[in-house]
């Protein structure tokens, strides 16, 4: 799978848990994001996440792009 490929598919699946929490208010969805994706992500998948959108979140579903900065980096 291609960088490109993998950005859209992580893009994607990161969309659709914003989609999920958009009724929350923005504070607490933003936070539901961040915590999904860091408890049921793989790590490879949360760097992966942060790597391909950490410099650019553009393209990104907004609540996502703003729950970047909770997603923990995987350690090691």
């Amino acid at each position: 799978m291609t960088g490109e490929d993998q950005r859209a598919r992580l893009g994607r699946m990161a969309g659709q848990i914003a989609d999920f929490f958009s009724a929350y208010p923005e504070d607490q969805a933003v936070g539901a994001v961040a915590e999904h994706i860091n408890q049921f992500w793989s790590k490879r998948m949360r760097a992966d996440f942060l790597e391909l959108y950490g410099a650019s979140a553009e393209g990104l579903h907004p609540l996502a792009a703003k729950a970047l900065s909770q997603v923990r980096r995987p350690a090691g």
